[in-house]
C-alpha cells in the first residue's frame, strides 16, 4: 500500500534547478513539467524500491510530497531522501556568506541551488570511473549502456548493477560497450573490493575527508579527482574545492575576466574567503558555465 509523506524545508531551495541537473543524465526519471523525480532506493537484499519526489512549494517556501511503495522502514527512507537532496542542510547561511565575497554575482543568479547526492554510494564511484577523461555527452552514453545492460529497471527507474554483478564481469564484456581496457579493469576491480568487503563504503562515510581520500586513492583507478567527486556527490561534504578541475578553472577565468586559466596558487588565493563552503563555490562555478 502506497504511503504519502509531506515535508517542508528551509528556503531558499530551488528544486527546479535540481531537476535541470538531474535531467542531464538519461538514466534519471525526471518530469520537469510536473516537478517530479523518481528515486531508486537500494535495499540490502539486492532489491530496490522507487520513491517519487514532487515539489509542491516555491524556492522561498520549499515543500515536497513523497510517495513510498510501503511503510517498511519509512523513517530510514525519509532520511535517505533528505540526505540525497540535502534538505537538512539549510542554504541560507551559506548564501549570506557568499553575498559578502567575490562570488556574489553567481550566487545571486543561482540562488537556492543545493548540492545533491548521487542515489547510491557504489553507483557514485562507478559513474565517476566511467566519466573519467570523457566529454559529458559520451560519458552519459557509456554509463547508460553499462547500466541498461547490467543493471535493472523498476517502474521506469534504472538501478545500477550491484558490486557482486560488476565484480563478475570480464574486461572483454565491457570493451564491447566501448570501455577502454583500463576503465574496464578499474570498474571490475572496484566491484570486487566492495563485494568482498575490502572496501566498506558505509564505514568510509564516517571518516574525515582526508582519510576518505587517502583510502580511496590506494585503489587502482581512483585518483584525487574521483575521490573528491565521491566526497562531494556521494557523501555531500561541504568544504571541497577540486582546483585541478578544468571546469572550475574555466569558470574562474570567465568570472574574473582573466587572460588565461588561473594557476594553482591563484586558485588558493581566490578560495581563501570561500571557506567553509568550498563545495558550494565549486558547484556554483560549474553552474555558471553550464
Amino acid at each position: 500500500m502506497m504511503v504519502i509523506r509531506d515535508v517542508k524545508v528551509e528556503g531558499p531551495y530551488n528544486f527546479d534547478r535540481v531537476l535541470e541537473r538531474l535531467a542531464l543524465d538519461p538514466l534519471n526519471a525526471v518530469d520537469q513539467e510536473n516537478r517530479t523525480v523518481k528515486v531508486p532506493y537500494y535495499l540490502l537484499d539486492g532489491n530496490g524500491e522507487v520513491i517519487k519526489v514532487q515539489a509542491t512549494g516555491t524556492t522561498d517556501q520549499p515543500e515536497f510530497s513523497m510517495t513510498f511503495e510501503n511503510e517498511d522502514n519509512i523513517e530510514q527512507k525519509l532520511n535517505r531522501i533528505s540526505d540525497i537532496f540535502q534538505w537538512h542542510t539549510g542554504l541560507r547561511d551559506m548564501h549570506e556568506h557568499f553575498l559578502q565575497t567575490d562570488l556574489k554575482p553567481i550566487f545571486e543568479e543561482h540562488i537556492g541551488t543545493p548540492i545533491i547526492l548521487e542515489f547510491d554510494p557504489f553507483a557514485t564511484i562507478i559513474k565517476s570511473i566511467i566519466h573519467q577523461q570523457l566529454n559529458l555527452k559520451f560519458a552519459f552514453t557509456l554509463t547508460h549502456r553499462f547500466v541498461s545492460k547490467y543493471g535493472w529497471q523498476k517502474d521506469g527507474v534504472w538501478f545500477y548493477p550491484s558490486p557482486g554483478t560488476v565484480a563478475g564481469l570480464t574486461v572483454e564484456e565491457l570493451r564491447e560497450l566501448q570501455f577502454s581496457q583500463r576503465k574496464a579493469e578499474y570498474a571490475i576491480g572496484i566491484g570486487q573490493k566492495v563485494a568482498s568487503g575490502e572496501l566498506d563504503l558505509d564505514k568510509l562515510a564516517e571518516q574525515p575527508d582526508e582519510e576518505v581520500i587517502k583510502e580511496l586513492t590506494k585503489i587502482r583507478g581512483i585518483g584525487p579527482w574521483t575521490a573528491q567527486s565521491f566526497l562531494l556527490f556521494g557523501l555531500g561534504r561541504p568544504n571541497l574545492f577540486p582546483k585541478a578541475d578544468i571546469g572550475i578553472q574555466n569558470a574562474i577565468k570567465k568570472l574574473f575576466q582573466m587572460d588565461q586559466k588561473p594557476t594553482m596558487d591563484e586558485l588558493d588565493q581566490f578560495s581563501t574567503s570561500w571557506h567553509p563552503y568550498l563545495s558550494y563555490a565549486s558547484l556554483y562555478l560549474w553552474r555558471s558555465i553550464e
